[in-house]
């Protein structure tokens, strides 16, 4: 039986995209979203659909750059340094995940980072650790914004993440420590991982593996936000006994995922109002017409 109340990312992500919609109005230009999709992965192109779909809802133009699975590394820079250069373009997305050959890190870090709305450069990521100005990693502040929209209590309570990837486990627990949380990081090799969730206050699954998180590892009243998103519509967290113990947990779908959407599309707009700001403010000097 269901006794967890429900951590609703789409009504979260709605009352985010309303703001998002207001944000686009108030502005002297059309913020434009462009995502790079490298190959034919079927997942990745209806995420980018979806992406596209919602940036349309909310007045954010969507430039779709698809190129084949052939694409090398060299190759995919140079288009990503064209979109760096475009001042029509206000955000770059790069779908992932890339095929194997292309090194996807090269390629995160050649976005210019006025342009990184995803947040997945490694100077974003900077950011979110020391605390400096930059793009979060959409899927982690999708996470800290559910949970502050449902005045789930960070400051002092123990998040156990599980995964260390660098767009969503590392990031994710940054942001937990920047509201004073106390984190341990766990992933798929950690020894007695059912102790250290049965230690946590929030638990957030960002491992990649199908209900690797039981349900009965789960302490009463603990905060669940699943991440994961497996074939057949399944999380990391093995849903149904989780949510018989759990205070809160996110669903799969329906948690998570509207909310990295809603992030993207609010970084865009903020993309395009800093850039709008700093065109402004080049045309105005005294050295532009020099």
């Amino acid at each position: 039986m269901l006794t967890a109340r429900i951590l609703d990312g789409r009504r979260s992500a709605e009352a985010l995209l309303n703001e998002v919609r207001s944000s686009v109005s108030a502005l002297d230009v059309t913020p434009c979203l462009a995502t790079i999709l490298v190959g034919d992965d079927p997942a990745s192109h209806t995420y980018v659909r979806m992406k596209a779909r919602r940036a349309t809802d909310v007045g954010i133009e969507s430039r779709r750059i698809e190129l084949p699975t052939s694409t090398t590394t060299e190759e995919l820079l140079d288009a990503i340094d064209s979109l760096n250069v475009d001042t029509d373009v206000h955000g770059i997305l790069l779908q992932h995940p890339v095929p194997a050959h292309i090194d996807e890190r090269q390629a995160f870090d050649a976005i210019a980072p006025g342009k990184d709305v995803d947040g997945v450069t490694s100077a974003s990521f900077s950011a979110m650790a020391l605390h400096g100005n930059g793009f979060r990693s959409c899927t982690p502040g999708g996470i800290i914004r559910l949970l502050q929209d449902n005045a789930i209590e960070l400051r002092g309570k123990h998040a156990v993440v599980v995964g260390r990837s660098a767009i969503l486990g590392l990031p994710v627990g940054m942001l937990l420590l920047a509201e004073n949380a106390t984190v341990t990081y766990c992933h798929s090799h950690t020894e007695d991982l059912a102790d250290r969730i049965a230690e946590a206050d929030i638990v957030v699954a960002a491992v990649g593996r199908a209900e690797l998180i039981r349900g009965d590892w789960i302490e009463p009243g603990t905060v669940v936000v699943d991440a994961g998103y497996n074939a057949g519509n399944v999380g990391d967290v093995e849903f149904d006994r989780a949510s018989e113990r759990a205070g809160w947990i996110t669903p799969v779908p329906g948690g998570v995922g509207p909310m990295t959407i809603a992030v993207l599309l609010a970084q865009t707009v903020e993309a395009a109002a800093a850039q709008s700001i700093l065109h402004l403010s080049n045309s105005q000097s005294p050295d532009a017409n020099r």
